[in-house]
């Protein structure tokens, strides 16, 4: 039987701390939240893995380095309101339940969705509000957002949902390469209007199915 205590303690001490995952808060979101209950039973013994895990129909539980990287990057607060985008069963909206006040997390997958209700309900989390509906458009409605995580790489953000953070608001994801070579996590900060990114660090995260950018066209 797995000792899925020890294997989160491994994770947060071999995986994160040695890369760069600093934030206190994080570490112990990380180090409490049990991930295995996020997966379904054939899957829970590589909850810990350092790699993506498949879900099916071309969904992924990000990698454990990668996701909390991505959660670092945007600076959490306690009174933030967080959007997660394509949030899948739930675990990257879990973590940062634990670090800020509200977070809506938006999913199209019905199987993953109704996973994820039944895992938050059992561990007793009450500030996520679920949301069916396309990922890349986001959830205006409950906007802005001081906090977006797209929850896998995309080759573009969409305008919809850069334009549902809030001045001063944060988003970060993977911006994967077109060609398969390595993509690049991304921070991007919203200040006077306007929303600039910066990169990361290299991340070889999947491809999120439904975010493919529109055609562009050429003369």
């Amino acid at each position: 039987m797995t000792d899925f205590a020890l294997a989160r303690r491994n994770m947060v001490d071999g995986q994160l701390r040695p890369n760069r995952v600093t934030n206190a808060a994080l570490l112990a979101a990380v180090g409490e939240l049990p991930r295995e209950r996020f997966l379904p039973d054939a899957l829970k013994s590589v909850a810990y893995a350092d790699d993506d895990v498949p879900l099916g129909s071309g969904r992924y539980m990000m990698e454990p380095m990668v996701l909390a990287r991505l959660i670092q990057s945007l600076q959490p607060q306690p009174e933030d309101k967080a959007l997660v985008a394509a949030s899948g069963r739930g675990y990257g909206a879990a973590i940062l339940a634990r670090l800020v006040g509200s977070v809506v997390a938006v999913e199209n997958n019905a199987d993953l969705a109704a996973s994820a209700q039944q895992t938050l309900r059992d561990l007793k989390v009450t500030n996520i509000q679920l949301v069916a509906g396309p990922p890349d458009q986001g959830a205006a409605a409950s906007g802005p957002y001081d906090v977006i995580l797209i929850e896998g790489a995309v080759q573009e953000v969409p305008p919809a949902i850069t334009g549902q953070l809030a001045e001063g608001g944060r988003l970060a994801t993977v911006l994967a390469d077109p060609s398969g070579a390595l993509g690049v996590a991304q921070l991007f900060v919203k200040q006077g209007g306007v929303t600039s990114g910066r990169p990361l660090f290299d991340a070889g995260t999947p491809l999120l199915p439904g975010f493919t950018p529109p055609p562009r066209f050429t003369f």
